[in-house]
């Protein structure tokens, strides 16, 4: 799957799991290796690093970014193959009680 087809998906899936979050796309040409996705819900903020598989390749400083911010907050690399997981994660940093079982078709 492409990246940009799979961020699509999560996007409107996060919007159904954290009802009324804000979700910002990062541009990548302005600080290299920032995560693509800032996620705004409540009082609290996440940074998700979309791949479109599990081995996609990483960009210089991606690395150190999601460790940097999954530090200050939650921050995290994300693919279809560790979506059901990642979201677990996230809920459980945003204290939301939702499940993560949403099904889109």
């Amino acid at each position: 799957m492409l990246e940009r087809e799979y961020q699509s998906r999560l996007i409107k899936k996060l919007k159904l799991i954290f009802p009324g979050c804000i979700i910002l796309k990062n541009d990548t040409e302005y600080q290299q290796g920032i995560p693509d996705l800032l996620i705004l819900w409540r009082d609290k903020w996440a940074m998700l690093e979309v791949k479109g598989f599990i081995d996609a390749p990483e960009q210089p400083n991606q690395q150190y970014w999601v460790e940097e911010l999954n530090n200050m907050s939650f921050a995290a690399f994300i693919s279809p193959e560790t979506e059901e997981d990642v979201i677990y994660d996230l809920q459980h940093a945003f204290g939301s009680r939702r499940s993560t079982r949403v099904s889109v078709r």
